[in-house]
Parts: C-alpha cells; structure tokens; sequence
C-alpha cells in the first residue's frame, strides 16, 4: 500500500455526525493490546494554546534526556505532524503499516482522530518513549483522549466561546473540560471566571490537587524566554513549566525545553516576494485578542475562517488596524464588509503581497486549514 492510499483511507474515516466519546478509542486501544501504556502522560486540554503547551513539554522532556513522544492536533501540511518522536514527525512507511495492521478488524468504528491516537501510541511503544505531550482534540471528558491511561498531571490552558453548538453552551463546554480532572492527579489551569469555578469544584469532587496560574507565583515562573513568540505563550510556558516542576524536571530543563520549543502557525514569520508574512492559527475571538496584543501596529490582512466559527466576531478585532481587507477559503464567500474575496488563497496572498510596501506586514489568520493550504506551498522564501 502507498502512503497516499492510506492517508485516504484515513481521512474517509470520519466521525459523520456520531457522538463524541473516548468509547470508541477505548474499544480499539483495546483490540490492539494497546491499554497498558508504559508511558506517562501530559494530558493537555483547553480552548487555545494547547499546542503550544505540549511543544514546551515535548521540548523539555527531550532537555531532561527522556525519550519523548507528542500527540497533537489538526495538522497543517501533513498529518504525520500529529505524532513526534524524539521532536521528529513519524515516517510514511509508519501510518502505511499501521493502516495494514487496523483496515481488517472488524467491528470497529473508529474515527479519524480516534485512529490518529491509536497510532500514536503505537508508535510511542514501538520506538520506547518514556514521557508524551497527549493534547486533546474537542473538550474533555467527550475526547478520544480520556481513553489512555498512565496521565501524571493534566492541564487545562482556558476555556473560552468556542465549539459552543457542540456542547449546548459555555458552561456544558467548561463542565466537559473540567471532567477531564483524574482523582489523585495534579490539575493546572489559566481558566478564569466561572469557567474556573466549574473546574474547581470539579476538581474537588475527584480529588485532583487544583494548581492555578498567578502571574509571580513561583510555582509558574520561567525560568528562560520561550521560543514560541506571541503575548499568549508567557501563560502556556508558565503552565507547562509547572507541571514539569510538579512532575520533579530540573530548572534547567525546563529552561532548555522553553527555549528549544518551536510551534509553526504561531506568530509564525516568513517571507513572500521580499515582504514580510505573519501567520497564526488564531480562529476565535479569544484567540485573536491575543494575537493583537502581539502584532504590529498596522497589517495589511488576510482572513479566512471556517463558516461555523465565529467570523464577524473575529473580523471585527482584525479589521480596526488593517490596510487592506481580504478574505478566502475556507469561507465560501464574504458578506463581511469592506472585505474583497478571492476564493484561491494562494492567489489571495499574492495580491495582497502585490498591493503592500516593503515595510508593511501581511496578516493571514483565522483558521488553521488556511495557514495549511499556504504553507504547503511553495510561496515563501
């Protein structure tokens, strides 16, 4: 089997309307000797930033001289980008035989992502990692995630108005997150508000020891600059160095792990025909006032996002200090005002690039499928 034919026949899994539920991965861990993982495990949720948190913990576990494993989602480019070892994306000849080894079981009706975790952890016991960066997909008791076993602290970066339709509300969706808590296992948030609530008192009811973030709290210093740029990443370092902390790493490990950290699609500076490109996943409201704290004070922008989300709350952040308005795929169409449409984003980013000085950058955000689509290309220097 070709790496092409099995990346297809793993995309055509999909959930199709069914559940959310760790059921399923539970069944197929299952099926697949996998439930006894000798690895433990970070288990990182929450509305944004988890990427980043399990880049610094992925970081620092490699710092400390452990062999390391990370599962995160979506992709950009590649779906290989879900699963590292040892910071390294898992080979083709990998997902062609593990697709082998799961196509002819019967009675089994994983998803996408439940797959994608499946082979995660098969790669981690096959290639002998210690110590994996598990970052959840969608919520938290509902996730394919709760499946694995062997978690020694979990993290919650926020909860923020996102994926609402899904869980009936902001407080269902703090309620799913919070859910995630493990009696006995230590639980790190930046959750503000009455999402903290939520997750305090669910806390308390397993017994999970509750550790959350304060700005000079020793517990949550860094000890070195992070390598992930963007006003954000002060909050996600803070709360990967505390659990590795929690978890007995060394300062200058988790020093080292900081500073080797690296996240594409994040604050993420390229260059296009001699300008200057910034690209960052941001795809909610929550997102992308943090991101404007971090960005330039003017941009020319670039904006595509997935019709369900939160478009014209996102847009009218991005739009008070922008140039030029542009919008693309992944919106069919724009309907948002001032904003020209060019349904190519490659032919998008191009005419903006034609249309800006040298010295006025271009922001392309909104969603993570568009920054895919860019830099699966061949557009930056």
């Amino acid at each position: 089997m070709e790496y092409s034919r099995a990346k297809d026949w793993l995309f055509a899994q999909r959930r199709s309307g069914r559940i959310r539920t760790p059921q399923r991965a539970r069944r197929l861990l299952s099926l697949l000797g996998l439930t006894g993982q000798p690895q433990r495990f970070v288990h990182v949720l929450g509305t944004n930033g988890k990427g980043s948190v399990a880049a610094y913990l992925e970081a620092a576990f490699i710092a400390a001289g452990r062999r390391a494993g990370a599962f995160s989602s979506p992709h950009l480019v590649d779906l290989r980008e879900r699963i590292r070892v040892q910071g390294r994306q898992i080979s083709e000849a990998a997902v062609v035989e593990f697709v082998a080894m799961v196509r002819p079981l019967t009675g089994v009706e994983a998803t996408f992502f439940d797959l994608m975790l499946a082979m995660a952890l098969w790669r981690f016991r096959e290639e002998g990692v210690q110590w994996a960066a598990l970052e959840a997909g969608v919520g938290g008791a509902s996730d394919a995630t709760m499946a694995v076993n062997g978690v020694a602290a979990t993290i919650i970066s926020n909860v923020a108005a996102d994926h609402l339709a899904t869980f009936g509300g902001f407080e269902a969706l703090a309620a799913d997150k919070a859910r995630a808590a493990r009696p006995g296992t230590p639980l790190l948030t930046a959750a503000r508000g009455s999402a903290l609530r939520i997750i305090a008192r669910e806390a308390e009811r397993v017994g999970a020891p509750l550790f959350v973030y304060r700005e000079g709290s020793s517990l949550f210093s860094l000890p070195a600059v992070p390598g992930i740029k963007g006003d954000a990443q002060k909050t996600n370092a803070a709360l990967a160095s505390a659990a590795l902390r929690l978890l007995g790493f060394a300062e200058s490990e988790i020093a080292e792990g900081l500073q080797r950290a690296r996240l594409s699609g994040r604050m993420d500076a390229r260059e296009c025909c001699g300008r200057r490109i910034i690209l960052d996943a941001a795809h909610n409201p929550h997102a992308v006032r943090s991101l404007l704290r971090s960005l330039p004070a003017s941009y020319h922008l670039l904006f595509g996002a997935q019709p369900h989300k939160d478009v014209a709350g996102m847009y009218a952040l991005l739009t008070s200090r922008a140039i030029s308005l542009t919008c693309t795929w992944p919106l069919k169409r724009s309907s948002l005002p001032g904003c020209a449409y060019l349904a190519d984003p490659q032919k998008a980013l191009l005419n903006v690039v034609s249309r800006s000085d040298k010295n006025e950058p271009v922001l392309v955000t909104g969603s993570f499928y568009l920054l895919g689509k860019l830099l699966g290309s061949d557009l930056f220097d």
